[in-house]
Formats: C-alpha cells, sequence, structure tokens
C-alpha cells in the first residue's frame, strides 16, 4: 500500500514543477504529515526529493529526475495498454502519436511486463458502431480533434434541417456515441467573450470549419463525462411525448426493456400496478408518438395488451385479426 502511494508520489512530482503538501495530501488521500514522511523515506532512498518552505514553497524533484515505471504490475499494466480506443485515435488523426507513446511506455517498462500490450490486444477489443450500420468518419473530425486538444475556437458552418448557419465555437470535448461523433462546444457570446451557452453538435453535419489563432481560456469546472449524461437524459426524455396504458405478461415485464427505450421502460416498471393473479401488471408507457409505439411493441407479441388510447388500441386488434386470418384454420395454407 505505501509503495504504491510512494510511487504515485513520485510520478505526480515528475509531471508537476512544485506541489504543496496540501495537493499531494489529497491526490495521494493521506494527511500533510504522511506527506512529510513519504518525503523523507522517498530522500532516503535517494530520489531527489526536495522541500521548499514559504508560502509560494512545495515539494520538487531536482535534477531533472525521472523514473522508470518499475512500479506497475502486470494487471496495472494490461489495463494501461486498454485504455486507448485504436479506431478513434486513427479517426482523430492521433494514430501515430498513440503508436509512439506505447512504444515510449513499453521501453520504460521491465522487461517481464513488455508483452503487456499484446496480452491485452488478445483479450479486449472495443467495436463502436451499432450493429448492421457501416461506420463512417466525418470528413473534418481530425480539424476539430485538433481545436479540441489545443483550446482554439473555431467558425463552423453547420447544417441545420434543410439550412447552414454559421457559429463561433469553443470546442471543449469530442464524445462518440455508438458510432457517432459529437462536439460539446461553448457558443460565443456576442461580445466575443466564452460565457456562451454549452450545446452538443453532429460532427458530420459540419461543412465547414475553420480554427481561429488565439486560444480561448477553458473553463476548469466542465466535466465532460458529467456533461454528455445529462444531455443525454434530457434528449431522451424530450422524444418521449405521448404515453400508452399497456398490460404486460412476466414475460412481457422481462423483455420491455429490449422492446423500447431504456428510460421508457424504466419509468413504466417503476410506476407499475401491484400484478393481478395472473401475474400480469398495467403500466403508464412514455413513447416518442403512436406511430413509434405501434413499432416497438409489436415485438411483445401476445405479452402485452394496449389499453389506451383507444386508436392504437384498435390497431393491435387489427393486427391481431390479421394474424388470425393467416395462421387460422380456414387461412391460405391450411387450404
Amino acid at each position: 500500500m505505501r509503495a504504491a502511494r510512494l510511487i504515485k508520489m513520485v510520478l505526480l512530482l515528475q509531471s508537476r514543477p512544485t506541489m504543496t503538501a496540501a495537493e499531494l495530501a489529497r491526490e495521494l488521500e493521506v494527511s500533510e504529515r504522511t506527506v512529510t514522511r513519504d518525503a523523507q523515506a522517498l530522500s532516503e532512498a535517494g530520489v531527489p526529493v526536495y522541500a521548499e518552505r514559504g508560502r509560494a514553497g512545495g515539494y520538487r524533484l531536482i535534477g531533472g529526475y525521472r523514473t522508470r515505471l518499475t512500479g506497475l504490475a502486470r494487471g496495472e499494466a494490461e489495463a494501461l495498454f486498454l485504455s486507448g480506443v485504436p479506431g478513434a485515435l486513427r479517426e482523430m488523426g492521433l494514430e501515430d502519436a498513440a503508436s509512439a507513446a506505447r512504444l515510449k511506455v513499453s521501453a520504460a517498462l521491465l522487461p517481464s511486463l513488455r508483452d503487456a500490450s499484446r496480452t491485452a490486444a488478445q483479450r479486449f477489443h472495443l467495436d463502436a458502431p451499432n450493429w448492421f450500420r457501416e461506420p463512417e468518419t466525418p470528413e473534418l473530425l481530425p480539424a476539430v480533434a485538433d481545436a479540441v486538444w489545443d483550446d482554439r475556437p473555431i467558425t463552423a458552418r453547420y447544417r441545420r434541417g434543410e439550412d447552414e448557419v454559421v457559429r463561433e465555437l469553443e470546442p471543449y470535448g469530442l464524445v462518440l456515441k455508438a458510432g457517432v461523433w459529437y462536439l460539446c462546444a461553448r457558443v460565443a457570446a456576442a461580445d466575443g467573450g466564452g460565457d456562451g451557452p454549452f450545446r452538443v453538435y453532429r460532427i458530420d453535419r459540419f461543412s465547414a470549419v475553420e480554427p481561429g489563432e488565439a486560444r480561448f481560456a477553458r473553463d476548469e469546472g466542465f466535466d465532460l463525462p458529467a456533461f454528455w449524461s445529462e444531455r443525454a437524459e434530457q434528449f431522451a426524455r424530450s422524444i418521449l411525448r405521448a404515453e400508452v396504458v399497456v398490460r404486460l405478461s412476466p414475460r412481457g415485464v422481462r423483455q420491455l426493456p429490449y422492446a423500447v427505450d431504456a428510460l421508457s421502460a424504466r419509468e413504466a416498471l417503476d410506476g407499475a400496478d401491484a400484478p393481478d393473479a395472473d401475474g400480469w401488471v398495467r403500466v403508464t408507457l412514455p413513447v416518442e408518438s403512436e406511430e413509434v409505439a405501434h413499432t416497438q411493441l409489436r415485438g411483445l407479441g401476445p405479452e402485452v395488451e394496449v389499453l389506451a388510447p383507444a386508436a392504437l388500441r384498435e390497431r393491435f386488434a387489427a393486427d391481431a385479426r390479421r394474424s388470425a386470418a393467416l395462421y387460422g384454420a380456414e387461412g391460405p395454407a391450411a387450404t
């Protein structure tokens, strides 16, 4: 436990010129007194940790000291090589940089761990796009990715319906969702400031991107995973504009999450009535429209009964009559 903490402390000091005891304590999740003892232990072991006193003081490594990655266990080394997504890196134009980084890390590992990249690749592969869909890399993705990494604003021409609009954007982050690339960006305010709203754009709808010269000041409080999670849920809720009331068999309850949107199924089942004597439950299901509900719920077959609205119930009754005519004793096959 302490050995791992000491290695982490050295790596933290390698990555920053100086760190205060409070900063190290927060990163290592220990007390400042423990940081002092650890720094002394490193110094006694030959690691040149230097403590500067005073308001602007802290801990730093002297003499350009670097350490080899000898503290990595096999599981940690394999996890390190799993952290990249080769397809996504290639689409962003970062494949060469990622390859060089992996070679440098491999060279720094102990000889017994240098096959970690191969063993990891043999055991895990990420295939991001949906089934039955040929992924297409947006032509302008590398230019957008460069702007994201370099904190440079962009002037983007964006297709919105039949029109094209021009937006001045501060690109904060990229998200790859089910094979589709999205840009999370702040819209530049009219006065040139960066306090406009954050929005999400599909990169395949960009028709032109022009990077700016000066870098923008990034909001350090921006949390990309949290922002995306919130917007994704908002989008899912925004399209659920209608409701249908249905009865589900026990099997229908189990199959519902596979037939409709996950958010819709979760909200419906959370508010379900108590099961009746046969185990059927009544739920109110949020849906995009009656047309979409008709398409989705047909997959449940006899495990669902639509109760309302009346028009949708009649559509399912008509479907049932057609099926009975096809499969009944008087159907064409029987004749």
